[in-house]
């Protein structure tokens, strides 16, 4: 069979990977570690998609294309970083800290008492929310856990902002609090994103547990995170070709059988897609989505861009690891340290950042810059060397609440009108049916659960168990 190399009482398939983001660099590990063998392509140079580096000639730096975070909940994204050998790179931050709209800063972090109670003590003594408001929050967070993770299914459809409001929520504690949030996570707001996942925010990473809610940021340039990769493929006896343009995915009615390139044809019995939905469509024949369900409704899915702002300035501003800008048109800063010449590089991200998109870089800074300045006075007392703004302009899928039922499964199905979707195309990325919002952690889930139906290999790691007290209260 094509795609089938032959060992001493042996049989290794040759999968082929289409895309080198997290999800294509999770699904090549699986195989390899399935004993099949991975080829992966990537149009770009180098591995990441949109969670890389690149080097800035205006500053001479490598700097990200955006900030990307995980928390201790990302279970399958921990996974991969292990297999990696990476998890010495992420530098881990109990403490979050918060700008609040009069300026002052208010810091959130976990204390010995047992999940749910961990933040309850540092969140009374923020001054973010008069004792009103965070009545309200207290009342959302305890319908959060009587209701349980089961209780997610009656609002399927629904955005996570009719949850809220049905909770007594008011506009100023969703746009402060909740929305601070739910933005920086799912790229979307409250209005727009789905209950289901605003609930899963925060019934998986603040409720269950203390290490759940720990946020880790890489220390070093994402792309180095993503370097040991090469080799664990090319020890498997796999491959991975960069700057590698698929055209389209080849079938013979029933059976994919080839992946074409601008350079060739390769063949294969088993092709994992991991590129974005608009880009499938494309390497698609027309006449596969009347034999696949699940690519029939690609063209429904829509993005959220992110924006990401590097500042270089000559010396010290702040000595705050992150900020979160709660209610602000600015998310969150992060401190990205400070160079052998005294230099110190701040980063902004802007998510949901459809307004900033037709914004020149000269805008862009100098908004920045009037909203950090909000919290950093002592900025002006030094230069601004660079900026660069970095606009992701489709960041990420919008996980709406109309665009559930339309998130593809890994595997074909067997069942359908024309006897069951396409052998051997196999289906990944965060827009997939992951159960999670548009992160990094959906990407590699959606990735490990192509490779182990292609393979019947390893697949998903299991997710964090809440803690004693908040199972026996209904966090289950």
């Amino acid at each position: 069979m094509d795609g089938e190399i032959r060992g001493p009482g042996e049989v290794k398939r040759k999968i082929v990977i289409i895309g080198g983001g997290l999800a294509g660099i999770a699904a090549a590990m699986r195989v390899a570690e399935s004993g099949h063998i991975p080829h992966l392509l990537e149009t770009r140079r180098k591995l990441g998609g949109r969670a890389t580096s690149f080097d800035d000639p205006r500053s001479g730096t490598t700097l990200d294309n955006c900030q990307h975070v995980l928390m201790g909940c990302c279970t399958n994204l921990l996974d991969l970083y292990q297999q990696l050998g990476v998890l010495e790179s992420i530098a881990w931050h109990e403490e979050l800290h918060w700008l609040r709209p009069d300026g002052g800063i208010d810091s959130l972090r976990p204390d010995p008492l047992p999940a749910p109670l961990h933040q309850a003590r540092s969140f009374l003594k923020m001054k973010l929310l008069d004792r009103s408001q965070k009545k309200q929050v207290r009342r959302a967070m305890w319908r959060m856990i009587r209701m349980g993770f089961a209780g997610r299914i009656e609002w399927e459809g629904r955005t996570f902002r009719a949850f809220l409001e049905d909770q007594g929520q008011s506009d100023h504690v969703i746009e402060l609090f909740w929305d601070t949030i739910i933005i920086s996570a799912c790229n979307l707001s409250s209005s727009k994103v789905a209950a289901v996942h605003g609930l899963q925010v925060f019934q998986e990473a603040f409720l269950p547990g203390r290490f759940a809610g720990i946020m880790g940021i890489p220390d070093v340039p994402l792309r180095d995170l993503y370097d040991p990769a090469t080799r664990i493929i090319e020890d498997a006896g796999g491959s991975i070709e960069l700057g590698c343009s698929v055209r389209s995915i080849g079938f013979d009615g029933r059976r994919v059988c080839s992946v074409v390139t601008a350079n060739e044809a390769i063949s294969t019995s088993a092709v994992i897609s991991t590129v974005p939905p608009d880009r499938l469509e494309k390497i698609l024949p027309d006449r596969l989505h009347e034999s696949d369900a699940r690519t029939r409704n690609l063209s429904r899915f829509s993005t959220s861009p992110i924006l990401g702002v590097h500042l270089q300035f000559s010396g010290a501003v702040t000595d705050l690891p992150h900020l979160i800008l709660a209610g602000r048109p600015v998310h969150w800063m992060f401190n990205k340290g400070i160079d052998s010449e005294g230099r110190q590089h701040l980063h902004a991200v802007i998510s949901e950042a459809e307004d900033w998109m037709e914004l020149t870089e000269e805008q862009i800074v100098e908004r920045v810059l009037a909203e950090l300045s909000r919290a950093m006075p002592g900025m002006s007392d030094h230069e601004l060397l660079s900026a660069r703004s970095v606009k992701e302009k489709r960041a990420t899928f919008a996980a709406t609440a109309e665009i559930e039922s339309h998130r593809p499964s890994a595997a074909p199905s067997v069942i359908g009108p024309q006897g069951g979707d396409l052998e051997g195309l196999y289906l990944g990325g965060d827009w997939c049916d992951t159960g999670w919002p548009a992160t990094m952690e959906g990407a590699v889930r959606s990735g490990y659960a192509a490779a182990a139906a292609a393979t019947g290999g390893a697949g998903l790691v299991d997710d964090l168990r809440p803690g004693p007290l908040a199972s026996m209260l209904g966090l289950r």
